[in-house]
């Protein structure tokens, strides 16, 4: 008898800790985040650091469309130059008071386009930045899946189309500034976007979003809806005999990531102070994916780890070794993709169950 009531005693013990080590570790890092690092940076790091995790926003939702979906999207840099481009318009608008933006004075543009106009509006342009990527997501979704286009060929695809909006965004420098782009930003919703409050506050806004984004993409891949998504990654066929449609699962998914890129760009606007097609190309998408691999792409802490480790790693390397930063950056994709494929994320989970593996032995 006293055997039998011990056996549920010694079965909910070591659950405990794995309930609530999740919820734990994301308060620790959420405290870090919003009350040491504002403590302990500079206001010229806790800019950049503001910056790595607008790309972890980013990354994050790679790691949603990639990770658990199986949908490798090279062309992440178009959502992300879709938000900062509203975001940037509003902003160039409000700098000028009625007037044209100076990039278009200097252009020779007489009168302000008919498509900047809707932009002076504050609540137009925020909704831009999550209907426009949501829109082009959908759309490019619905046709591409639909004819079951996957694999290489869609991350081509993407890659082929963030080439294409550099190329349109260059050749249209009275509409959108060209190779330059849209800067000189200097009032943000009332407040001097060069000010250290305001830089500060910009920062407590970044981390905040992508804190409340990571808690939506966590209980999404949680969700039934997130089981789906990864039975469409690991059988694909499989699911549609089921009755399924994997192109619907894929395309909400897709959109998603979009959504998520457009509001890293709209945030990065304010905090790096310029959008340009240098920033939404193909390679700083392919630095992108790169980071979500490096940090592990089949977790979505891993994705957010990956981005920040990289933007970091970037800024020293090329600080420090200017001319060595691309080439180190290629040999840990391929270190990692080969060694390590799980990510850093993959690595430490391993080491963790061989360490409680000996330690029970």
């Amino acid at each position: 008898m006293t055997a039998v009531l011990e056996k549920p005693t010694q079965q909910l013990t070591p659950k405990e800790p794995r309930q609530w080590k999740g919820p734990a570790v994301f308060v620790a890092v959420a405290i870090i985040a919003l009350v040491v690092m504002p403590l302990v940076l500079e206001p010229f790091r806790l800019g950049l650091l503001a910056k790595y995790l607008c790309y972890a926003i980013v990354a994050l939702g790679i790691g949603l469309a990639w990770g658990q979906g199986g949908m490798l999207t090279l062309g992440q840099g178009v959502f992300f130059g879709l938000g900062g481009y509203a975001m940037g318009m509003y902003l160039k608008l409000n700098d000028a008071g009625g007037d044209l933006p100076d990039f278009m004075v200097w252009s020779g543009v007489e009168d302000l386009p008919a498509l900047w106009a809707p932009f002076g509006n504050p609540v137009f342009a925020l909704a831009m930045v999550v209907v426009v990527p949501l829109v082009v997501a959908v759309l490019l979704g619905t046709l591409v899946f639909r004819q079951r286009v996957r694999g290489a060929y869609f991350a081509i695809l993407t890659q082929a189309l963030a080439a294409a909006m550099v190329i349109l965004l260059i050749g249209q420098q009275g509409l959108t500034g060209g190779t330059n782009g849209l800067t000189n930003f200097f009032d943000f919703f009332g407040n001097d976007v060069a000010a250290e409050s305001t830089q500060r506050g910009l920062y407590l806004t970044v981390a905040i979003v992508l804190g409340v984004l990571y808690l939506a993409a966590w209980q999404l891949v949680r969700s039934r809806f997130g089981r789906l998504l990864l039975a469409v990654r690991d059988g694909e066929d499989r699911v549609r005999f089921l009755g399924y449609n994997p192109a619907t699962v894929k395309t909400i998914t897709f959109a998603i990531s979009a959504v998520m890129a457009g509001i890293a760009g709209a945030l990065f606007v304010p905090v790096v102070g310029i959008i340009s097609p240098a920033l939404l190309g193909v390679v700083p998408s392919l630095e992108l994916v790169v980071a979500v691999a490096v940090g592990g792409r089949f977790a979505l802490a891993g994705a957010v780890l990956g981005a920040v480790v990289m933007g970091y790693a970037k800024t020293y390397f090329s600080e420090e070794l200017p001319d060595a930063w691309l080439y180190l950056q290629g040999a840990l994709f391929i270190l990692v993709m080969t060694l390590a494929p799980k990510g850093i994320v993959g690595v430490a989970t391993a080491l963790r169950a061989r360490v409680r593996k000996e330690a029970s032995a």
